[in-house]
């Protein structure tokens, strides 16, 4: 997923995009809807998140 599709989310959740990097709105919009925030944290093996809309990102 390209960043301005990853803003567009942030943006329908409330998150003020500003200057934060990708990762960092990613686990902003987890954050934001109750998942762990876990997007690029090297847990990617152990998430159990196979339905994530992040994993093809994720590492």
């Amino acid at each position: 997923m390209n960043l301005e599709e990853i803003k567009k989310i942030a943006k329908q959740h409330d998150i003020k995009v500003g200057k934060l990097k990708k990762a960092e709105l990613i686990r902003a919009i987890q954050l934001s809807e109750g998942n762990d925030v876990c997007f690029e944290t090297g847990q990617v093996s152990e998430c159990g998140q196979a339905e994530c809309l992040w994993r093809s990102d994720c590492s």
